[in-house]
């Protein structure tokens, strides 16, 4: 809880903070890579490339510190936040010792911006705020690796890549096997793990990928969209290097499985809506529920380019085949004054929503964004949607609560 003397200067001076987020964002990201190189492994190179990363951590900040005045997301919104900031910093190995770092930057980058409007008790309550986000995240963050087995231990794990599958156009499964012979690790369905890639001559880079299938024989099963830059942007270069280099025989170090996108009842009709390869923990989910709930309701309902564009469509028609009642539905958008821009659009009104279902959304932010809109005009409330957000939309707000 902020304190008395700190709450007045946070709700006086939050207007201005967050007028100049975008500015004080740049400066922190800027100074401490600046000085700091050996983070640019924890950061995505196309998304540093673009600009879009860097208001990420500033802006979870400033939201917490509007949710502590009451001015912004209330206290289960927030938790998610909290929860899926945690579960990703643990599969990035992100440790307590960092935070002390990060937080000399990012206040430093507010007295920098703001200038002499930053007086020592302005600053004292940015600290304040600061440390009270970065106490919840340390905490939740120890439970998690707890729960993992990591506890102290090398985060990492290194896996043989078993065979390597095609699944549409510019989509591959890899599917992995620990080198170290023993058991892979369960994990809930909807959970994603992390690839530390060694480029060569250019250092690590970390990459989130979801689990495209169900714990079962051993196995981990990533499927990885090779990203093509747009508009100027630069190809993904993890994604790019596992397509074109990592074949069967070779290794490949992964985290643990993390991720809060996982089913919450056993019995409840399931709606799951993807586009793109977000898919792919649905995918997860569905084989899972085929495995161990076979008479649970499923709809599945996927927006892609074209069918030769859409990954495991296969797996998830034949998942679906095992259900009593299963509803599989596509959209497909081949716009040709479009030719690089995928929407993932989709027509809600047409969805079948069964008044008890709990819904699961995976895909481009404005896809996820449009949708949920749709979902909301036919009753669904917000408490039975659930999402998984990649790349930086995941630090700031969630979704649900975007205007």
């Amino acid at each position: 809880m902020l304190s008395s003397s700190s709450a007045p200067i946070i709700e006086a001076t939050l207007p201005v903070v967050g007028e100049h987020l975008e500015t004080i964002s740049g400066v922190f990201y800027d100074t401490m890579l600046g000085e700091n190189p050996d983070l640019l492994n924890l950061f995505s190179r196309s998304a540093q490339a673009t600009g879009e990363q860097k208001s990420a951590l500033s802006g979870a900040v400033a939201a917490y510190a509007a949710h502590l005045i009451g001015a912004g997301p209330d206290g289960a919104v927030f938790e998610h936040i909290v929860e899926r900031i945690a579960q990703r910093h643990c599969a990035l190995g992100i440790r307590p010792e960092q935070y002390t770092m990060v937080g000399r930057y990012l206040l430093g980058a507010v007295g920098t911006v703001l200038g002499d409007a930053v007086t020592p008790a302005v600053a004292a309550a940015w600290d304040e705020v600061y440390w009270l986000f970065a106490a919840r995240l340390i905490g939740r963050e120890a439970r998690i690796f707890a729960e993992a087995g990591v506890n102290g231990a090398d985060p990492w794990r290194t896996y043989t890549v078993i065979s390597k599958v095609t699944e549409a156009h510019d989509a591959v499964s890899f599917v992995l096997s620990p080198a170290d012979g023993r058991p892979a690790p369960d994990f809930h369905p909807g959970q994603y793990v992390t690839v530390d890639v060694a480029l060569p001559g250019a250092g690590q880079q970390l990459r989130q990928y979801s689990l495209s299938q169900a714990p079962a024989g051993g196995t981990l099963r990533i499927t990885v969209r090779r990203v093509r830059g747009i508009n100027g942007a630069p190809d993904g270069v993890v994604s790019g290097h596992l397509h074109e280099h990592v074949r069967a025989g070779d290794e490949l170090r992964l985290s643990q499985p993390y991720g809060d996108l996982t089913l919450t009842r056993d019995h409840t009709p399931l709606l799951l809506i993807s586009a793109g390869v977000g898919v792919t923990p649905m995918a997860a989910i569905l084989d899972h529920v085929a495995r161990n709930q076979p008479t649970r309701e499923v709809t599945a309902v996927h927006a892609d380019r074209s069918p030769d564009r859409h990954p495991l469509r296969t797996d998830m028609t034949g998942y679906g085949a095992r259900l009593r009642s299963f509803r599989n539905m596509y959209w497909y958008e081949q716009a040709a004054e479009e030719p690089d821009t995928f929407l993932g659009r989709i027509d809600t009104d047409l969805i079948p929503v069964h008044p008890d279902a709990e819904v699961y959304l995976c895909g481009p932010a404005p896809f996820m964004q449009a949708v949920r809109a749709g979902l909301h005009r036919r009753g669904v409330a917000d408490e039975r949607i659930r999402y998984e957000v990649f790349g930086s939309e995941q630090w700031r707000r969630p979704v649900p609560v975007a205007a």
